[in-house]
């Protein structure tokens, strides 16, 4: 998609985008109102990001959702500039970055191989920097960059150090490009917990989704659309005195003061 291309607000399966007199008794029903703003979403074809996309949309935000299959590999820095190019020259109102990779069987810190900790850490840091870094001169005056980081960033994650430090390490490059980018640009953090999404489909199998239940005190796993809400928030006038925040999205499960 190159400059002056629209990006398409449809979406199957929310209310269709604003557009006249109708839209004006919705508008006023609504809360969220983007219309005219520009966003991209970076894994924004399945679980979080693929929600995200079709709130922002309904929202009336047009929307660029990137996918590995489609946009390649972000930890190449020559792919994410591309992406950045993808998304025109005009200015970006809202970016999202929800992509990430998760190792699900467990592995010791002392027994985890070179090749593990380098990829998990060129996904889910070296790609948002990239991105970042990239899109930063495009963002609009008053855009918002939500990441999306995990739980994991502030409680660790036993076995899983690899995605618990990528995800730590998105927390503090929250608060950095809060204060960096400020007063044009908001940037905060949504950190979920355990969601129903592909990533996690194996520690549910058999009894597990029972048991992880169980230790949140909502007594249920998210859903996708439980997360991508908040984040549609943090991009919204609603939170235009917010940034540098880390907002939790777990079920009380981890509590952090």
């Amino acid at each position: 998609m190159g400059p002056g291309t629209a990006l398409s607000p449809r979406s199957g399966g929310w209310p269709p985008g604003p557009g006249g007199a109708r839209d004006r008794g919705r508008r006023r029903r609504r809360v969220i109102f983007l219309r005219g703003k520009r966003a991209l979403v970076t894994g924004g074809t399945r679980g979080i990001g693929k929600a995200t996309v079709e709130m922002l949309r309904a929202a009336g935000a047009e929307v660029l959702a990137a996918g590995r299959a489609t946009h390649g590999d972000l930890a190449d820095p020559a792919r994410a500039a591309a992406l950045a190019r993808e998304a025109g020259a005009a200015p970006l109102d809202i970016l999202i970055v929800s992509h990430g990779v998760w190792e699900a069987e467990p592995v010791a810190l002392g027994e985890m191989a070179d090749a593990q900790w380098r990829a998990t850490l060129g996904q889910n840091l070296d790609a948002v920097f990239y991105l970042v870094r990239a899109l930063v001169p495009r963002l609009a005056d008053g855009a918002a960059v939500v990441l999306v980081a995990s739980t994991a960033a502030q409680r660790g994650e036993a076995f899983h150090a690899d995605y618990a430090a990528s995800k730590g390490a998105l927390v503090a490059l929250t608060k950095s490009l809060a204060v960096e980018l400020a007063p044009r640009v908001r940037v905060n953090c949504v950190a979920p917990g355990w969601t129903d999404t592909g990533m996690a489909a194996r520690p549910y199998q058999g009894g597990g989704r029972a048991a992880i239940e169980a230790t949140i005190p909502l007594g249920r796993v998210a859903t996708p659309e439980d997360v991508a809400g908040p984040i549609v928030f943090l991009c919204s006038d609603l939170a235009r005195h917010v940034t540098g925040e880390i907002l939790n999205v777990n079920g009380g499960s981890v509590l952090c003061g």
